[in-house]
């Protein structure tokens, strides 16, 4: 069962990625994180022929088992390179995302945990049909709550990170 993992933060120490990585290794079985370091969505970039990053994530959301979607909050909403990989892969031949399952987490530094990301995830991924779950992880105050190896130590986000994982596997597994 191979997870995909998508951190709509860029950064370099990012907490949605730490957070990605997070759920890998509490994930049963192979998983990758995926590149969406792509050009800004364009049509006239379209017309020249689907750019290869974008060909490639779209491939792996197919062959994925389920993916884990984790988006930081700007501006009271997702990420714009999230948004970019979104728009992108909408366009490839193909739904890709069709009834895949689909787990969303946000990490952020506000009281909230990027619940707002995280709904404006869910509008811009339910055009494409994928199961998402109902579950999601919110977690507050992210940048406080990892030690020096990049892992999670707040032991109630671990426990809420745990069932995610959980039920995302139960629901790959009802497939």
């Amino acid at each position: 069962m191979q997870l995909l993992l998508i951190s709509g933060s860029l950064r370099r120490g990012s907490v949605n990625t730490l957070l990605c990585h997070e759920a890998a290794r509490r994930w049963n079985g192979d998983a990758i994180l995926a590149n969406i370091r792509l050009p800004l969505f364009d049509n006239d970039l379209q017309d020249q022929g689907m750019p290869e990053d974008v060909t490639l994530l779209a491939d792996q959301i197919a062959n994925a088992a389920a993916v884990v979607v984790s988006t930081p909050e700007y501006n009271q909403s997702l990420s714009g390179v999230l948004k970019n990989a979104l728009d992108w892969v909408s366009r490839v031949p193909g739904n890709p995302w069709e009834q895949k399952p689909v787990a969303l987490m946000s990490a952020a530094a506000g009281r909230s945990g990027g619940a707002r990301a995280s709904y404006s995830a869910r509008l811009a991924l339910s055009p494409f049909r994928p199961l998402l779950l109902t579950e999601e992880l919110l977690l507050a105050g992210a940048r406080k709550v990892w030690d020096e190896n990049g892992r999670l130590t707040d032991e109630r986000a671990a426990e809420k990170l745990d069932t995610l994982m959980t039920r995302l596997a139960e629901e790959v597994r009802r497939r």
